[in-house]
Order: structure tokens, then sequence, then C-alpha cells
């Protein structure tokens, strides 16, 4: 037996969870998520208690078990406190700003990067004087507010020689020595 996949969800008060055939609905204060599973595996409601069974051993019903279970409790999360992720922007002269859902990065290339935002994550912007630059990022949906982490970091991630790029704020960078003094 799956040892994630064994375990109760807790259903937090605010929040309904709704099973129709295949789709999986969870609403709470946050918004409504939704997610569709494999039609082998099956979700059931008791009160404030949801949990997830297979129907057999097989290799592909095992591995399924716990993936939705860990889905469903990130929603029932999601929907109830958010998830919210901070990046930081280390470099001379990187800058952010927001414009609404538009993030504009200056991130020592010759141009600015705009990035649109889905309209699903509340976006916030630091500039502080004698400060790194921050991106806040406020969602339900750990899937997208991780995604578009991801694709922010991409633009320029920390390089170990100097530690210069966009990072998770508390993220430790393992340096490298540069180059060895002078030929002899």
């Amino acid at each position: 037996m799956s040892r994630i996949g064994k375990l109760p969800i807790n259903i937090p008060a605010g929040v309904t969870i709704t099973v129709k055939d295949t789709l999986v609905t969870v609403k709470g204060p946050k918004g409504t998520l939704f997610q569709e599973i494999n039609p082998s595996i099956s979700v059931s409601i008791d009160g404030a208690v949801c949990t997830v069974t297979r129907p057999d051993d097989e290799k592909i019903n095992r591995s399924m078990h716990g993936l939705y279970r860990s889905l469903i409790q990130n929603m029932v999360t999601g929907v109830s406190d958010g998830y919210k992720k901070s990046l930081e922007l280390i470099g001379v002269g990187y800058r952010v700003s927001n414009q609404g859902q538009v993030l504009e990065l200056a991130l020592g290339y010759t141009h600015n990067i705009f990035l649109g935002l889905p309209a699903e994550i509340k976006v916030e912007t630091k500039n502080e004087r004698n400060q790194n630059p921050l991106i806040i990022l406020e969602s339900a949906d750990k899937q997208l507010i991780g995604q578009v982490c991801a694709k922010i970091r991409s633009f320029r991630k920390p390089e170990p020689y100097k530690g210069k790029g966009v990072r998770f704020v508390g993220e430790v960078v393992r340096r490298k020595a540069g180059k060895s003094a002078g030929k002899k």
C-alpha cells in the first residue's frame, strides 16, 4: 500500500470537495481548482475526510494512488491557505516592476523582459534602497505558481562564481573559486 496514498485528507471548514465522474472540484475561500483523475482511482468523501483508493496492486495503479492523493491535498491547502513564493534579484542594475499582471525585468540584457502572468496569480514587487529587488507571488494553484517561478528564474539562473541571478529567498547557491593565481 502506498504510504502517501493511504493517508486521509482532512477537509477544513469552508472547503468543499465534489467528485463527478473523473473530475475533482475543490472550492474554498481562495478560489476553485479542478483536477482530472484516472478512472481506475476512486475518491470518496466521508464528512470532513477525503480518501483516495485504488482497485488493485498493478504498477500503474500504485504509481497513481499517491500522486492523486497529493494533488488533491495540494488543492485543499491552496483554496484554504494559498501558496506564496518570493524571488530575489541579485546583481548590479537588476530591477523589477509590475503593471497589473505584466512583470518587467531588467536583468542585464540589452532589453527588458516583459512577462504576462496568469490571472490566478497575484504579484507584488519591492524595490527598496540597499536591498535586493523582490518578486512576491501568491496563488491557490501550487503547480501554476511553481511553473511561473521556474520561468522567471530561467531568465537569469544564479551562477556559481559571483552568485548573480534570480533565486528564491533563502536559497543557498554553492559558490566556486575563480581562476587560480597567474601563470608561472
